[in-house]
C-alpha cells in the first residue's frame, strides 16, 4: 500500500483500519521468513550438449547431457515443448485435453547435429546445445530460443559431487563415450532407432513425478530471439501497451492503487507474447504461473551490409514447469487456435453490451433511483447499474446494509421492469467474525486459505480482518459458487469480481498474502507462489460455474479484475482503477487492445477515470471513446467526482447523447462480434494492423483501432484536438460522418470536432444495425422477429465486400446461426446477397446503402 492508497484507507474506514494494515505487513512477513528460508548456495545448469534422441508421434524426445526436450506438434500447427519432463496437465490455461500431435510429424536429424520436426505449417528445429527455432513452412526462423538456464539448489553430498552427468539427472552412471547404437533403442546425433522407440534400460523416460508436478525450486531463465523488424505485443494488461517497449516486465498480478501508463505490472498479467514480424506472426505462451519477469529489447535491422540485431525477451522465473507452447499463422488464425487451447471466451447476455454505470458510494436506494431518472428523464439509455462495496452491511461480502437499501429485492424489480439491470460487486475476502454465516460455512466446509502450521491465513481488507477461500480447490469453488443464491435472491442480474489479486492492505511490502501460504492446487498442494496469479482465474470459475448451476438458462455476466491466462472462459475485465488524466485515457485504449491479444475479448475502462474530476472535454472524449469499447461503463471513487454526463454541462450532455444513440444503433453489430469472439477468438477491439500486420507503419499505431472488420475508430486522446492524423490500412475507407472516401495505406488528416471522434467503414462492408425505434424498418425480420437492418458500404468498383451478421437469439444458449453476406458494385448499383449452402439469395432484412453519394476521393500520405 502505498501512502496515497494509505491515507485513502484512513479517510473512508478510519486509522483502526490502518494499523491493521501495519500489523498484517509485520506478519506476512514474519510468516514468510519462517517458511521460506532465504535459498542456499546454487548451481546454474544448461541442457548440454545432445546425445540421444526418441521419436514419437508429432515430435519426440531429446536428450542433452543435463537436461531432456519433450517436442510434440499438432495438425493445426500448435507446436509444444518442454524441459525436463514437464507435461501439459495439469494447467489452469488450458480448456481441457491437449490438441492430439500430428502423426505425419516426424522427429528427424536436421544438420550440424540438431534434430527437427517438419509440418504442413510449421517447422520446429532443435539445435545439438539445446536451441529451439521455429520456422515457417519456407525455413524463416519467426523465434529462436536458446539453451535455458536454471539455478537450483546445493545441498548434501549430491552438490559436492556434481550432480549433473550424461544421466545426473537420474542419479545414473554416464555411460561410456563410445556409446549407443540403434541396437541400444536410442538415436546418436547421426542415427536414427529402428522402429522408431528407445529402450534405456534403467533410464525413465520423463522426470520424476514431484519434480515434473511442480517444476521443482529451480529458479530458471529462457532468452529468445526475435526477427529485427518484429514488435511484441501482449503480456497481459499493460497500460503502457499495446505495443511493448524496451524494458521489464513483471508476471505477479498487483493492486497498484490508481495507476498512469508508466506503472508496471498490474492486475492482469500472463506470460503470453504475441509477436509480429514481416515473416509472420506467432504467439508464445510459457505456461508457469509463478512469479517473473520479462525483458524486452526490440532489434534493429543493419543498414546497408550490416547485420541485423535480433529483438530478444528474457524471461526469468522464481520457479516452476519451464514449458512452452507457440501459435504461427495470420493474426487471426492465431488467436482462433489460442482460443481453441485455452477456451473460447464467455458469451455476455445481450444487455451487457449496452451502456453501464456504477459508482462506489450510491449510498442509497433514493440515489440509486435519482441516477437511473436522470438517465431516464434526459432520454439517455442505460443497461446496468452497479452497486460497489458500499451496499454491503459493513463491506461483508454477501450481505445487505438494511438501513440504506431496505427493499433491495424491490428496487432490481423496478429497475428491471424500466429496463435496467442490478450488477454486484463481490470481493473474496471474507470477514474472520464469530456468526457471520459466511465465515462459519467456509470453515465448516475447510475452504480457507492455510498456513503450513494449519491456521487460517488472515489479511486485511474493507471489512477488516479477513480470511481467503482457496480457489484453487474444487470443493471450495463449489462452496463459493452457491453463496451467489443470496445474489440472485437479491436481484442481481450480474456480478464483476474486484479486489481479487488477492488483496491484503499492508503499509509496506506485497500487498498479497505471504507467499508461503498453502493452496490446495487441485489436490497437488503448493504456496503462494505458485497459486497467486491463478487466484482470481479460479475465483471467476467458481463464480461462473456457481451461477450455471444456479440459472441453468440463462448465461452469466461475471468479469473480473484480477486473472490469468484461460480468464475469458468464465467472463471479462476491465481496467481497475485507471487515473483521471489524458495519460489515464491512452492507458485505457491500451488495456482493451492488449487484453483482446491475450484472448481476453470483452473489457473495458472507468470511463472518466477512477479518481478526481476530470474536465469536461477529458470526461466527453473518454465517453466517446468507451461507447465503442465492448464495456461501456462509467464508474468512480467514493471521493472523486460524479460521472453523469449531465454532470459537466450542457454541450457535454448533447455530444454525449450522440455518442449513446451510436452505441444503442450498432448493438446489432456488438452482438455479432460477441458471438465471433467465441467462435474464433478474434476480439471486438483488433489493432489497426489485425488485417495486415506486414505493413510496418500499422504496428506502430496505437491511437486507433479496429471493431470488428468493418469500422475503424479514431478516438481523441490529447486535450485541445479538433482535427486529428489517421493511419489507414489498405483499400477504401468511408469517414462514416461525412461520407468522403479516402484510399489507404497511409495517414489522412480528419475533423475531429468536440461533437465526435473520426470513425471510418470499410468499403463494401456489410454492418447490422439497429434501425428507427430500435427495430427493422420494413418489419422483415426473419426468425425471432425484428431483426437489425444491413447498413452496406458501397464497394468500390471492381471489388467485392461482405460481412457477417449473427441475430440476437436471447441471453439462453442458443447455438448462433452465422449468416454470411456479400456486397457487389454491378453497373453502379450495389447488389446485397446472403450467401448460402444452395447459393446467394435475395437478404429478408432491410438493406440501406452509403457511400455511393461519396463525392470523390481523398488522399492519403
Amino acid at each position: 500500500m502505498n501512502g496515497r492508497e494509505l491515507v485513502r484507507s484512513v479517510k473512508v474506514l478510519g486509522s483502526a483500519q490502518a494499523l491493521r494494515a501495519v500489523g498484517a505487513a509485520w506478519r506476512r512477513r514474519r510468516t514468510d521468513a519462517r517458511a521460506l528460508p532465504p535459498r542456499g548456495p546454487e548451481r546454474a545448469r544448461t541442457p548440454g550438449p545432445v546425445w540421444a534422441a526418441i521419436p514419437r508421434p508429432g515430435g519426440g524426445i531429446v536428450r542433452f547431457d543435463r537436461a531432456e526436450l519433450r517436442l510434440s506438434v499438432a495438425a493445426a500447427g500448435i507446436v509444444f515443448w518442454s524441459w525436463d519432463g514437464a507435461a501439459e496437465l495439469p494447467s489452469y490455461a488450458l480448456a481441457g485435453e491437449v490438441p492430439a500431435p500430428d502423426p505425419r510429424a516426424v522427429l528427424e536429424p536436421d544438420t550440424d547435429g540438431g534434430w527437427r520436426v517438419v509440418s504442413k505449417r510449421v517447422t520446429v528445429a532443435v539445435s545439438r546445445h539445446g536451441a529451439v527455432e521455429v520456422r515457417t513452412p519456407g525455413g524463416v526462423v519467426l523465434r529462436r530460443d536458446l539453451p535455458p538456464r536454471w539455478w537450483e539448489p546445493v545441498s548434501g553430498e549430491a552438490g559436492k559431487a556434481g550432480r549433473y552427468g550424461r544421466y545426473g539427472r537420474y542419479g545414473e552412471t554416464r555411460p561410456e563415450e563410445a556409446g549407443r547404437s540403434e541396437e541400444d533403442g536410442g538415436f546418436s546425433p547421426g542415427g536414427v532407432a529402428a522402429g522408431g522407440t528407445a529402450s534405456h534400460g534403467t533410464v525413465p523416460d520423463r522426470v520424476t513425478p514431484d519434480r515434473a508436478a511442480s517444476g521443482g525450486s529451480a529458479r530458471w531463465m529462457q532468452r529468445s530471439e526475435v526477427p529485427a523488424d518484429a514488435r511484441f505485443f501482449g503480456l497481459g494488461g499493460r497500460a503502457s501497451g499495446p505495443r511493448l517497449r524496451d524494458g521489464t516486465y513483471r508476471l505477479w498480478n498487483t493492486d497498484p492503487g490508481t495507476f498512469s501508463p508508466g506503472d508496471d505490472p498490474l492486475y492482469i498479467t500472463m506470460p503470453v507474447q504475441l509477436v509480429v514480424a514481416d515473416a509472420g506472426t506467432h504467439l508464445a505462451f510459457y505456461d508457469n504461473s509463478w512469479d517473473g519477469r520479462v525483458v524486452l529489447a526490440q532489434g534493429a535491422e543493419g543498414a546497408g551490409s550490416g547485420h541485423d540485431r535480433p529483438g530478444t525477451s528474457e524471461l526469468r522465473m522464481d520457479g516452476g514447469p519451464l514449458r512452452c507452447w507457440v501459435l504461427v499463422g495470420t493474426p487471426a488464425r492465431v488467436l482462433h487456435g489460442w482460443s481453441a487451447l485455452t477456451g473460447a471466451p464467455a458469451l455476455p447476455p445481450s444487455w451487457a453490451l449496452g451502456p453501464q454505470h456504477a459508482r462506489w458510494g450510491f449510498g442509497s436506494e433514493r440515489e440509486v433511483r435519482r441516477v437511473v431518472d436522470g438517465y431516464r428523464d434526459r432520454g439517455l439509455a442505460l443497461s446496468a447499474l452497479h452497486l460497489d462495496i458500499d451496499h454491503y452491511d459493513g463491506h461483508r461480502v454477501f450481505t445487505v446494509d438494511r438501513e440504506r437499501f431496505p427493499d433491495l429485492p424491490g428496487l432490481a424489480a423496478e429497475l428491471r421492469e424500466r429496463g435496467v439491470r442490478l450488477v454486484s460487486i463481490v470481493d473474496p475476502a471474507v470477514k474472520a467474525e464469530p456468526g457471520n454465516p459466511v465465515y462459519e460455512s467456509g470453515r465448516a466446509a475447510g475452504a480457507f486459505v492455510r498456513d503450513g502450521r494449519g491456521r487460517e491465513v488472515r489479511g486485511v481488507v474493507w471489512p477488516g480482518t479477513c480470511v481467503y477461500p482457496d480457489f484453487t480447490d474444487p470443493k471450495a469453488r463449489t462452496w463459493w459458487g452457491a453463496l451467489y443464491e443470496e445474489r440472485l435472491a437479491q436481484g442481481f442480474s450480474g456480478i464483476w469480481h474486484d479486489m481479487n489479486e488477492p488483496v491484503s492492505f499492508t503499509a509496506f511490502g506485497d500487498r498479497t498474502l505471504p507467499r508461503s501460504a498453502r493452496h490446495r492446487l487441485e489436490g497437488r498442494g503448493g504456496d503462494h507462489r505458485e497459486a497467486h496469479n491463478v487466484y482470481g482465474l479460479a475465483m471467476a470459475r467458481a463464480g461462473y460455474e456457481g451461477l450455471c448451476r444456479l440459472r441453468p438458462k440463462e448465461r452469466p455476466f461475471l468479469f473480473s479484475r484480477s486473472g490469468w491466462a484461460g480468464m475469458q472462459r468464465y467472463g471479462g475485465t476491465w481496467s481497475g482503477d485507471v487515473a483521471t488524466g489524458w495519460p489515464g485515457l491512452r492507458a485505457s485504449l491500451a488495456l482493451v487492445l492488449g487484453l483482446g491479444l491475450c484472448g481476453v475479448p470483452y473489457s473495458g475502462p472507468d470511463i472518466g477515470g477512477f479518481d478526481g474530476s476530470p474536465s469536461p472535454e477529458l470526461f466527453l472524449r473518454w465517453y466517446q471513446l468507451g461507447a465503442w469499447l465492448p464495456l461501456f461503463r462509467t464508474h468512480a471513487a467514493i471521493d472523486a467526482g460524479r460521472r453523469e454526463p449531465w454532470e459537466f454541462g450542457p454541450e457535454v450532455l448533447e455530444h454525449a447523447r450522440v455518442a449513446l444513440a451510436e452505441r444503442e444503433r450498432l448493438l446489432p453489430y456488438f452482438v455479432t462480434l460477441s458471438r465471433l469472439a467465441r467462435t474464433t477468438g478474434a476480439p471486438y477491439a483488433r489493432p489497426v494492423w489485425w488485417g495486415t500486420p506486414q505493413d510496418r507503419a500499422l504496428r506502430d499505431c496505437e491511437d486507433a483501432f479496429l471493431l470488428g472488420d468493418a469500422l475503424l475508430v479514431a478516438p481523441v486522446l490529447t486535450a485541445g484536438t479538433d482535427r486529428r492524423t489517421v493511419r489507414l490500412p489498405r483499400g477504401r475507407w468511408y469517414d462514416t460522418a461525412t461520407g468522403r472516401a479516402y484510399e489507404g495505406p497511409g495517414g489522412v488528416l480528419l475533423d475531429a470536432p468536440l461533437s465526435r471522434v473520426p470513425v471510418l467503414a470499410r468499403a463494401g462492408a456489410v454492418i447490422p444495425v439497429r434501425g428507427e425505434n430500435g427495430e427493422s424498418e420494413d418489419g422483415k425480420g426473419g426468425e425471432g422477429g425484428a431483426g437489425p437492418v444491413l447498413e452496406v458500404w458501397a464497394p468500390a468498383a471492381g471489388r467485392t465486400g461482405g460481412g457477417l451478421v449473427v441475430r440476437d437469439a436471447g441471453d439462453g444458449w442458443a447455438p448462433e446461426r452465422i449468416e454470411r453476406y456479400r456486397s457487389r458494385l454491378v453497373d453502379g448499383r450495389v447488389v446485397v446477397e446472403r450467401m448460402t449452402e444452395d447459393g446467394a439469395v435475395e437478404p429478408d432484412l432491410r438493406v440501406r446503402i452509403r457511400g455511393l453519394e461519396a463525392g470523390g476521393t481523398g488522399g492519403s500520405d
